[in-house]
């Protein structure tokens, strides 16, 4: 059974995009997704995306995609929402992806924009309501133009919130303004894609986050949206202010790189990386290591980041 959802939080408030686990042979641990799912959500996630980029979906199979959703939904599934990427830049491809998680479980999709062909914005609007009407899922667009290019424009938005399967948006433009106008315009849900701006994008109308750095330090990122929604603007500010080394530390180089690293020297599930992703160089983990020990984390003396 999946876990309880409303309208204003149709995938929970404090999501985390999870790294997919590998075994020391390259190849996929689903035990350890199963394990690293259950302790992010014992941790205070109410959502967990899977197959996202910080799932190293470029380089996973589609057997492999279907096989994580299917485990981590089995390990958490009736715990926290369980929302599966589904995007590409083929819309062919996405329309598979959508009805294969469907199939093993999932309670969402992700569905980010087409990347490198950056297409109109007609054709992002006729890309997303292809694969929101490919499933019953409930749909989470996913805006990036950094990765993909191609910004999904306010307009857009307001046309594809008219689908009753498109329901949420997973904010990475970086820009509060037009997240502002689109929030009041769309009546979509909100999500902040961006950890540095979980506290602001609260304040224009967000509803809650799907973070990385949810693996480290999802408490914290739930003590400051509990915070912000009992109206303590104070003690969220101080929360998000603690955490911005974390925040600056976890994306000096890419996500998948540093979570990885920091999961494996904590005993968590992780593994190695697939090309083109490399691990942590000696200098860059000893960067993150200040980071995260000036942003509160505790690490023993003992502990290394590196992979």
């Amino acid at each position: 059974m999946a876990p309880t959802s409303t309208p204003q939080t149709p995938f929970g408030r404090v999501l985390t995009a999870m790294v997919t686990p590998f075994a020391a042979d390259g190849e996929l641990d689903l035990d350890g997704a199963q394990r690293l799912a259950a302790h992010l959500v014992d941790a205070g996630n109410d959502g967990l995306i899977v197959n996202g980029t910080t799932g190293e979906s470029p380089t996973t199979t589609d057997a492999e995609k279907a096989a994580l959703v299917r485990a981590v939904v089995e390990a958490v599934g009736d715990r926290a929402h369980v929302v599966a990427g589904a995007g590409s830049n083929d819309t062919r491809h996405s329309l598979e992806l959508a009805r294969a998680a469907e199939a093993a479980g999932a309670h969402g999709l992700l569905a980010v924009t087409p990347y490198y062909n950056k297409p109109p914005q007609e054709g992002l609007h006729r890309h997303f309501t292809a694969i929101a009407d490919a499933t019953e899922l409930p749909v989470m667009l996913y805006d990036i133009p950094g990765r993909s290019g191609v910004p999904i424009n306010t307009e857009t938005i307001v046309r594809l919130a008219e689908h009753p399967r498109i329901v949420a948006n997973k904010d990475a433009k970086g820009d509060l303004g037009r997240a502002s106008w689109a929030i009041a315009t769309s009546g979509l849900v909100w999500y902040s894609g961006d950890d540095m701006l979980n506290l602001p994008l609260l304040s224009v109308g967000a509803v809650g986050f799907v973070s990385v750095v949810g693996h480290v330090v999802t408490p914290e990122l739930r003590a400051m949206l509990e915070a912000h929604l009992s109206g303590d603007v104070t003690k969220a500010t101080e929360i998000h202010q603690q955490l911005l080394p974390v925040f600056t530390g976890m994306f000096r180089t890419q996500g998948v790189i540093t979570t990885k690293a920091v999961l494996m020297s904590q005993g968590l599930p992780g593994g190695p990386l697939r090309l083109p992703l490399v691990e942590l160089t000696d200098e860059e983990a000893e960067q993150l290591r200040r980071d995260l020990t000036a942003g509160g984390v505790r690490l023993s003396p003992a502990d290394s980041t590196t992979a």
